[in-house]
């Protein structure tokens, strides 16, 4: 590793959450997911989740999408909440928002987000980060391991799909260099990575809620 990487905020964030995230990825639930021993039933149940996370942290983007700082990080090219809305109404009907409800594990990781990412601007690119960048990276082989399991294509799996963002290799190039160039102070950098791994670890907590709901019966609705 060269000198310069080595001062680079973006290497040192990916470094520095290796560990949470290959925990988080191999949690059980995903695991049974990608090979394919769950239903759909339960990738709604996922989907249902991600929603409701999803939701606060896009809420947070519209209040620092014109921060001299942070704003620009917040790109419409990356907001998932039509398309959760669009693949819960294919896969539940069109009731899907009466089946709502928050896992214990979800309640935290919205309250986590709604107690700091409305106020500081390194919480909030932390959760941005550890969402978005995922998505454009790992989502890709998930949605590819879902077409293949689970049949879904289009439909059902527009949450993985970023159709405003040509070339995803690069966007995720330009949102690193936003967080090398950004101008944190030193608090700012050590909670930035900080609060990754409490992304990380939230993340997983909600795929341990799901796991367990359903080893006993999941008691979400997604039928039509």
């Amino acid at each position: 590793m060269t000198d310069l990487e080595v001062e680079r905020l973006s290497v040192r964030l990916r470094d520095a959450t290796r560990d949470e995230h290959e925990r988080t990825e191999s949690s059980p639930f995903v695991t049974a997911l990608m090979d394919g021993r769950l239903d759909r039933q339960a990738y709604a149940a996922l989907l249902q989740q991600s929603y409701l996370f999803y939701s606060v942290l896009e809420e947070a983007g519209e209040r620092w999408r014109g921060d001299p700082v942070v704003g620009p990080f917040v790109s419409d090219a990356l907001v998932r909440g039509p398309a959760l809305e669009a693949d819960l109404a294919w896969l539940c009907g069109p009731r899907w928002r009466s089946a709502l409800a928050p896992l214990p594990a979800t309640q935290r990781y919205v309250d986590r987000l709604r107690a700091v990412c409305f106020s500081s601007r390194s919480a909030f690119v932390a959760h941005h980060y550890t969402r978005y960048l995922g998505d454009l990276s790992g989502g890709q082989i998930i949605r590819s391991k879902l077409r293949t399991i689970y049949g879904l294509t289009g439909d059902g799996v527009r949450f993985y799909l970023f159709d405003d963002i040509a070339k995803p290799k690069v966007f995720k190039d330009d949102y690193r260099a936003l967080i090398d160039t950004a101008p944190w102070d030193t608090g700012e950098r050590t909670n930035l990575v900080a609060e990754a791994n409490e992304a990380f670890r939230l993340n997983r907590g909600v795929f341990d809620d799901l796991g367990k709901a359903l080893g006993v019966g999941w008691t979400g609705s997604c039928d039509r």
